[in-house]
């Protein structure tokens, strides 16, 4: 492809989403700005704007423990090393007699202010030891790239860490195994704000089975003051090409938790 070519397809890839245009403020790509910019082509929403959840949720009832390493050492990227050796080569639930390859723990940067989390690892993961890596990871990344991020600047894991037989959906046993060890990497990160990627994740982070339209396009509160966004898989937009107003309701959630980020602390 030329790079005429690719430029014109990215730009294509962006206008479906919904952008009209982009911000040259060095503040879109500074974490810990204290302002959000001054004037932003994609209509960046005031945080006083944004819809608050209704439903009644109380995120962390039920919850099994948080497992882990009983010290934190007040570094959350040696917390991560910590707390990926505590989990070695997992054995406590089926799935590790199940086919998959190897955990697959969370990648990213261990400050990050916001934190992306998905159902479980696919083939291409569970192969490369990465979460979101295939098709719906680079599509992952299209849309951390359009609210002026890179991947290295967020966190990114899965409600489970071993791919499931076939891609199933995770079983009962299986999440109530492995979420404690999301819930300690959602402690030693402590984002800003978490975007919960397709129904399975936000039942799970959100303890409610409300379906994923009814749930997005609100604000939810979250353990730790974090904000949490559901929205669309990214596989499920891939699934579902055609309809793009799906594309256009992602860019309006990633719009609330980029608004969520630039606002003053």
């Amino acid at each position: 492809m030329t790079d005429r070519a690719a430029l014109e397809a990215h730009l294509k890839y962006y206008t479906e989403l919904g952008v009209n245009g982009v911000s040259r403020d060095p503040a879109w790509r500074e974490r810990q700005a204290s302002d959000p910019p001054e004037s932003v082509a994609t209509a960046t929403v005031e945080v006083s704007e944004l819809p608050a959840s209704t439903e009644a949720v109380a995120p962390m009832t039920g919850v099994a423990s948080v497992e882990g390493p009983a010290e934190s050492t007040g570094d959350p990227a040696a917390d991560l090393v910590a707390l990926r050796d505590y989990i070695g080569d997992c054995t406590r639930c089926k799935l590790h007699q199940q086919g998959r390859k190897q955990v697959v723990f969370g990648v990213g940067n261990p400050n990050a202010d916001l934190m992306f989390v998905g159902e479980a690892p696919g083939a291409d993961e569970d192969q490369q030891g990465e979460p979101f890596v295939g098709r719906a990871g680079q599509l992952l990344t299209k849309i951390i790239e359009a609210i002026g991020l890179n991947r290295s600047d967020v966190y990114i894991a899965n409600v489970i860490k071993c791919r499931p037989p076939a891609n199933r959906n995770p079983e009962p046993d299986e999440v109530a195994t492995c979420e404690p060890f999301l819930f300690r990497q959602i402690d030693t990160i402590r984002p800003k704000v978490i975007v919960a990627l397709g129904t399975f994740a936000a039942h799970a982070l959100l303890k409610i089975d409300t379906p994923i339209s009814r749930i997005r396009g609100r604000v939810h509160e979250f353990r730790g003051g974090a904000k949490l966004i559901p929205t669309f898989h990214p596989s499920f937009l891939l699934r579902n090409q055609q309809n793009r107003a799906m594309y256009r309701d992602v860019w309006e959630d990633m719009k609330k938790a980029r608004a969520i980020l630039d606002a003053p602390n």
